[in-house]
């Protein structure tokens, strides 16, 4: 599976790894991605996500069904709760 979070649309990035003698080596900046479950109660379900760690602060800030209303509005969920 992508590692892209599922509600912010975060992915990995490019870069290099720089030397002391300032020899450039290409890497990837990977998202700090986790498997969360989170119950929806407008649903009464559970459903599991992989998210950002910086979508889960948002989450426990927003509430988890604003937090998917505005992923789908912005087409990045596409999931049924």
């Amino acid at each position: 599976m992508a590692r892209v979070c599922e509600l912010t649309g975060k992915r990995p990035k490019t870069g290099f790894n720089v030397s002391h003698a300032n020899n450039k080596t290409k890497r990837r900046f990977y998202p700090n991605l986790q498997t969360k479950r989170f119950f929806v109660p407008e649903e009464d379900k559970w459903i599991t996500l992989k998210v950002s760690t910086t979508a889960i602060k948002t989450i426990n800030k927003k509430g988890i069904t604003q937090v998917l209303k505005e992923a789908k509005e912005k087409g990045l969920y596409t999931g049924k709760a």
